[in-house]
């Protein structure tokens, strides 16, 4: 009978051979030949438009790019800039744009659920490729449609549609949990590298991308966790850098169709009859109706895209190459990387920071620490998840080991979100009004989010237009963040899908938007600092001096365990999180009034004794060396 630990490494060494084995296993060329035979003789050719328009319906944000594009010389661009914060905007216009795309729609993303969000958009696409509009979609094989019947259906829904993944594990669409698994053994490196951007552009003329994905949970309609997040759509000039950029990806080697995915051909070949695409099955249809209605009234569309809309000049479109996950040492590939680190380094006065994991880089440890010993340091706000927020506590655990570096050799102001802050429940109340769930008083909310309830309800009328966090002592709806953006002395914002970690530094490839406009600035960072009001987060800050001899021993013990790579196993951390209490104003952690305005509320407030909680510690004390692929 065998030892255990010859059990384990019998496990080992099969699991290996599993993964080698899996990793040859690519299809002849016979068989591709057949499946790409097989999608050309059975797609549905027919067309639900003859006009030469391709039947686009109108859209002021697609005529705003036109005309931006048309008064635009090399000299002086002209583009048409839109921040997306609020959710319901950002999907009612990716609706609209989708319906009054005449040539043609490229869409590049990380994530795409079958949840009501992927299936909208994606029956969107479905419909304008077959009123005769060139579709191409490109996603993230390890997190995007992992169901071979529903690739085959897409693969012959219309001629004029287009359906790549990327970096497809073991050549198929779906991963099982063993082949994650090998995939991690055999192939660490190129299992790791994944295409992090997010596009959507339509005719070459106007684009959105940043930090959202195609699931519920981007766009407020997930019933337990939703996230904050920002996107930016840009009509103009930058609309050709977005095409470049789809191009360069739809073209490399790691793009793969899906005829040459082993487990699409194989259910593609085992029925040849054409699958029917069938209408979406929605959890919520008067949801799903209210923001298809949205995306085709005049007047909407008007309050809540075209109005905050500004029209500016210089806008640039960048993106980290393909090649950064062949060669993710070669400089060149990390075009959008280098820049951004470039902006922060030459920061005058502020730097404000949104980021959902504070993980910095060895570069951008550099940087801030530069910043920091400057006789002029700006000030560093930073905007993050706390644990009860987050949904990658692994990854918050190494944020958590390095808290005194932040704060004392970075200078960062840390603000950690709530898992039930206000700002984020009136977005998500103002993205499902009319539905199921509780709509705001006008007369109970605050200013700003009345004021929206009641140009929401005027417009509309009363008929209307994967992981989990750790668990809470509280009860209620949870938020966390995952927008990406940088303001830089109120003169330059980025919007992106960036974290500012490492493994947006040197894994995934990345995408997005930087304007040069002190107005998108100001909006950008009046939306970031509303996540760090008092309300919404918790600040951090060192832990008061009570019996000061034991506090110096405490923290020089502190200091030598946050060093270790491994057993940093000391649990009186430098700082903790702090809350204001009622009647005081909001005060930096150097202000010597301080400690009598805020009370401590632990390292991880709200948060439950549990599992994640001990692996969080753990992974503090034992998982360095893993920080630059969490």
């Amino acid at each position: 009978m065998p030892r255990p630990y010859q059990t384990h490494r019998i496990a080992l060494f099969s699991l290996l051979a599993a993964a080698l084995l899996l990793q040859g296993c690519t299809l002849s060329r016979a068989q591709i030949r057949r499946a790409d035979a097989l999608v050309a003789a059975t797609t549905d050719r027919n067309l639900t438009c003859a006009s030469a328009d391709r039947c686009a319906m109108p859209s002021p944000l697609l005529d705003a790019a036109t005309r931006a594009l048309a008064v635009s010389t090399p000299q002086q661009p002209v583009h048409v800039v839109t921040l997306l914060d609020d959710s319901e905007p950002a999907l009612a216009a990716r609706i609209n744009l989708i319906r009054a795309a005449r040539r043609s729609i490229d869409v590049q993303t990380y994530i795409w659920d079958k949840d009501d969000t992927g299936q909208l958009i994606l029956n969107e696409l479905v419909q304008a490729a077959r009123r005769g509009v060139q579709v191409r979609i490109l996603a993230d094989q390890l997190n995007s449609f992992n169901d071979p019947d529903l690739l085959d259906r897409l693969a012959r829904a219309s001629a004029n549609l287009q359906v790549r993944l990327y970096n497809p594990t073991f050549h198929k669409a779906q991963t099982q949990p063993v082949e994650f698994a090998a995939g991690l053994l055999c192939c660490f490196i190129h299992f790791n590298q994944r295409m992090h951007n997010k596009l959507l552009l339509v005719d070459d003329s106007i684009g959105i991308t940043g930090g959202r994905n195609y699931e519920d949970r981007y766009f407020n309609w997930d019933d337990n966790f939703d996230y904050i997040d920002r996107d930016v759509m840009v009509g103009g000039p930058a609309a050709t850098q977005m095409a470049a950029s789809f191009a360069l990806f739809w073209q490399h080697k790691r793009a793969v169709p899906l005829t040459h995915l082993r487990d699409v051909n194989r259910r593609m070949l085992a029925d040849s009859a054409a699958p029917a695409w069938p209408a979406p099955h929605y959890r919520h249809p008067l949801r799903v109706a209210q923001v298809e209605q949205a995306a085709e009234d005049p007047a909407w569309l008007r309050a809540w895209l075209v109005k905050p809309s500004l029209q500016t000049g210089s806008v640039e479109y960048f993106s980290d190459l393909p090649a950064k996950t062949d060669k993710p040492n070669k400089l060149h590939a990390r075009e959008f990387t280098r820049h951004v680190m470039r902006m922060v380094s030459d920061a005058k006065h502020e730097v404000l920071l949104q980021t959902p994991y504070l993980v910095m880089s060895k570069q951008a440890q550099r940087i801030f620490k530069r910043l920091h010993q400057r006789p002029d340091a700006p000030r560093v706000i930073v905007s993050t998840n706390s644990l009860a927020s987050t949904d990658a506590f692994a990854v918050y655990a190494l944020s958590y080991k390095h808290r005194k570096r932040y704060l004392t050799k970075f200078g960062f102001e840390i603000h950690e979100l709530k898992p039930h802050a206000p700002g984020a429940a009136e977005d998500y109340e103002l993205a499902n009004l009319g539905t199921d769930t509780a709509v705001p008083s006008p007369e109970t909310a605050s200013p700003a989010s009345a004021e929206r309830v009641r140009m929401r309800l005027h417009l509309l009328g009363s008929h209307g237009s994967s992981k989990r966090p750790v668990p809470l002592l509280s009860e209620g709806r949870r938020f966390g963040l995952h927008a990406k953006s940088i303001v830089i002395d109120d003169d330059i914002a980025m919007v992106g899908s960036h974290n500012f970690d490492p493994r947006s530094d040197h894994y995934n490839t990345e995408a997005g938007v930087i304007v040069y406009d002190t107005r998108f600035a100001a909006q950008v960072r009046q939306s970031i600092m509303r996540d760090t009001q008092p309300e919404n987060a918790w600040v951090m800050a060192p832990r008061q001096a009570v019996i000061p001899v034991l506090t110096d021993i405490n923290q020089a013990i502190g200091d030598v365990s946050e060093s270790l790579p491994l057993f940093d196993i000391w649990p009186f951390r430098y700082a903790t999180d702090y809350e204001l209490k009622p009647g005081c104003q909001p005060l930096l952690a150097s202000n010597p009034g301080f400690y009598s305005c805020y009370q401590p509320v632990g390292d991880f407030p709200d948060v439950a004794v549990s599992p994640k909680l001990i692996i969080t510690r753990f992974i503090a004390a034992f998982g360095s060396g893993v920080t630059g692929v969490l």
